[in-house]
């Protein structure tokens, strides 16, 4: 199911293109407003104001639907949310970013909780105590703080009445103004206790590309630190995580280089970004792990420092794509040239205009007969003379190392604005300055034996003769509007609502071996639940039948919380799944060009793991962008319904089970280390049970029938 590039054929682990006959509907967008109240307890000094106020607020449990966690923060004195009746419950807000924290209001109900926390914390998994409190009374409280954080969380450590916790209202207070830091480590001496090779030295961990990495040697303990050359106020530090990660670890720093503070323990539940909140100063800033998550060392793209230097404004690391100031995109949809180009049955039309046109899905390859030589060029003709200030290139695996930026104003004559013989492929962005009418790029040496390939060669700076770019009219998503769901409510042996699911009839992909059946396989209980069942059973050709639906057609969007409550079966080969394809699939795009968004997979075989996994052209199948993760007591997720989310936005996509953050996939560490970004278009949503295929493998004695994969509700917030 996936394309054949001009790199040798790789197994596929895995691929959904389900084929439709509904073309997608456009769905209609509606933005919330939010309101902040503002609060006047200093006369001297600017009024703080609510942060939290209908911000996505969750909790560890809820009494009743009566009673959510989003009552807390709504606004309205007259709701509130209660807990389940035991000790130790939580509720948390997202702020949507880091705030500058000054107080939290706390108004209880009468069941209070008479001692508990205050944490905060910038990623929702790593939590720092910035308060322990005490309640006597259902009184109101008004409790200074101070901290700089996106989500802030209240747990409840003993009640004071038989029943839960209770709040009317838990409110943030703070200032409007993001928090933002100074990065202080980029480009420092970086040194570690091993190198897993001279490829991966301690330095690749603070040179500002996410696209080389330190690692270290495989064992238990290791550690990376970096002189920031003088004394600095520590207030974060950001982790991006190679696949081996650390469970275990403490962020310290040190005056001398010899004497340690820990400023913060924590653990990574898999690769990606992790921000850890710090307070404290030092020369010195060490991560010192104590424990790998696997066989190898521990890996870490960069390591990041973030604080105050005393000598210059708090900023955050200065963004290089798109450039600041005046400068615009002048390669959009402009007359594209190459040395050559590939058309055929294994990259089809992979033409030059495929570079400029803002579609980061599509690509420009030279001709595999007769341009897998070093010698190779591609051109844009912006439309009249243009000064450039930036070029950015995304690359396919067949990338240049050696290369320059040119300029020309006819196309004949050129200059050199920029060289190099270390390019690294993937995402680069070249800070430049030149003038010309013509930007080309002129590649002398190929980093393997294919030829050359762009996603994108994007040119900014002023002047040229530019078509505005798409731009998207997608307001940011609000993670508490229910914009559309299926509680999954109707009589027992009803089918799915056909206004809202396609139900899918056919043969599955990947080897599955059941027949997905146009009805019987897929029910309501009566209970409110889907009931998604496997059946030893002929139908189609097959031996097994199963169920598969998708909104495709009837609803689609972009960006939102997307939630299904869900209690999958065990048994081996049984593969259930919730996911989402880019709906441009429905009108033609072939997969893994439209995007791939998996939000839960678990093989049958092994229900202690969940799968959450990304496809596109340069990472698909068993080369998928993603992660695996467990329950924290490492139980069997088919004992019990669990949650799957993923919160969706123009930065990234975050996982949650049972709303724990478990794998986030940043926009930016994607092109930098994996490949284009695809999914910023509308998807719509699939539940499946497949039986069988080349990655859970086939059905065997032991597997039981039938099997039922039970859907609570599916719920999308936008």
């Amino acid at each position: 199911m996936s394309i054949t590039t001009h790199h040798p054929a790789r197994t596929v682990r895995r691929s959904r293109p389900a084929g439709r006959m509904a073309v997608a509907a456009l769905t209609a967008l509606a933005a919330a407003l939010a309101f902040a109240a503002v609060r006047a307890d200093d006369a001297h000094a600017a009024a703080p104001v609510v942060l939290s106020q209908g911000k996505p607020t969750t909790a560890s449990s809820s009494e009743s639907a009566a009673t959510p966690a989003s009552a807390a923060t709504d606004g309205d004195a007259g709701t509130r949310w209660s807990s389940g009746f035991s000790d130790n419950q939580w509720i948390q807000v997202d702020l949507g970013s880091a705030q500058a924290i000054s107080e939290v209001d706390l108004t209880w109900e009468a069941a209070y909780a008479k001692t508990y926390t205050i944490q905060t914390s910038n990623d929702g998994t790593t939590w720092t105590k910035v308060l322990d409190g005490t309640a006597s009374s259902a009184a109101k409280q008004q409790l200074a703080v101070s901290a700089n954080a996106r989500y802030v969380r209240l747990t409840g450590t003993s009640r004071a009445t038989q029943y839960g916790i209770s709040l009317w209202e838990l409110q943030v207070l703070g200032s409007t103004a993001p928090v933002t830091s100074t990065l202080l480590s980029q480009g420092k001496p970086t040194t570690a206790s091993s190198a897993e090779s001279a490829a991966t030295p301690a330095t690749a961990a603070t040179d500002g590309d996410a696209g080389t990495r330190w690692s270290s040697a495989f064992s238990d303990p290791q550690w990376i630190q970096v002189d920031l050359g003088s004394s600095k106020t520590l207030s974060r530090v950001d982790l991006n995580w190679e696949a081996a990660y650390s469970k275990a670890f403490q962020i310290q720093a040190s005056s001398d280089g010899s004497t340690w503070t820990t400023l913060a323990t924590s653990a990574a539940t898999g690769a990606g970004k992790q921000s850890v909140n710090v307070s404290g100063s030092g020369r010195y800033v060490r991560l010192y792990s104590t424990a790998r998550a696997t066989g190898y060392g521990v890996s870490l793209w960069e390591l990041q420092v973030f604080g105050s230097d005393g000598t210059t404004t708090p900023t955050d690391p200065p963004t290089t794509t798109p450039p600041t100031g005046s400068a615009v995109l002048l390669s959009y949809k402009k007359p594209a040239t190459a040395s050559s180009f590939q058309d055929d049955a294994q990259c089809p039309g992979c033409t030059p205009d495929k570079a400029v046109d803002y579609d980061t899905a599509t690509r420009w390859a030279v001709n595999a007969t007769t341009g897998w030589t070093d010698a190779g060029w591609y051109q844009v003709d912006l439309g009249a003379t243009a000064h450039v200030s930036q070029v950015v290139l995304q690359w396919d695996p067949a990338y240049a190392t050696g290369y320059q930026i040119q300029v020309s104003p006819n196309a004949s004559t050129w200059t050199t604005i920029y060289t190099t013989t270390t390019g690294k492929g993937l995402k680069e962005t070249l800070n430049v300055s030149g003038d010309g009418r013509y930007v080309r790029i002129n590649m002398t040496k190929r980093s393997g034996p294919y030829g050359y390939s762009l996603y994108s060669f994007d040119v900014y700076g002023t002047g040229g003769n530019p078509v505005q770019p798409p731009t998207s009219t997608v307001p940011a998503p609000n993670f508490t509007r229910l914009a559309w769901s299926d509680e999954f409510n109707g009589a027992a042996g009803t089918g799915p609502d056909t206004s809202k699911w396609t139900v899918d009839a056919g043969t599955g992909q990947n080897g599955e071996q059941e027949y997905y059946t146009p009805s019987g396989n897929l029910n309501m209980d009566g209970q409110g639940h889907l009931v998604i069942e496997a059946r030893k059973q002929s139908a189609g050709g097959r031996d097994y039948t199963s169920g598969r639906m998708n909104t495709g057609g009837k609803f689609t969007f972009q960006y939102g919380r997307v939630e299904a409550r869900i209690k999958v079966p065990a048994g081996q080969g049984y593969w259930p799944a919730f996911w989402m394809m880019g709906a441009n699939f429905l009108t033609g795009t072939p997969w893994p060009a439209n995007g791939e968004v998996d939000i839960m997979e678990v093989l049958g075989k092994d229900t202690t793991t969940s799968y959450s996994t990304l496809h596109a052209p340069a990472y698909n199948g068993a080369g998928g962008y993603g992660g695996s993760y467990k329950l924290p007591d490492g139980s069997q997720l088919s004992n019990d319904f669990h949650t799957w989310a993923a919160e969706w936005d123009a930065n990234g996509i975050r996982y949650y089970l049972d709303n724990r953050l478990v794998f986030t996939a940043d926009k930016a560490t994607v092109e930098s280390t994996r490949g284009p970004w695809i999914y910023d278009h509308d998807f719509y949503v699939i539940l499946n049970l497949a039986v069988g295929g080349d990655w859970p493998g086939n059905v065997d004695a032991t597997t039981p029938f039938p099997a039922k994969m039970l859907v609570d509700y599916v719920r999308v917030y936008r």
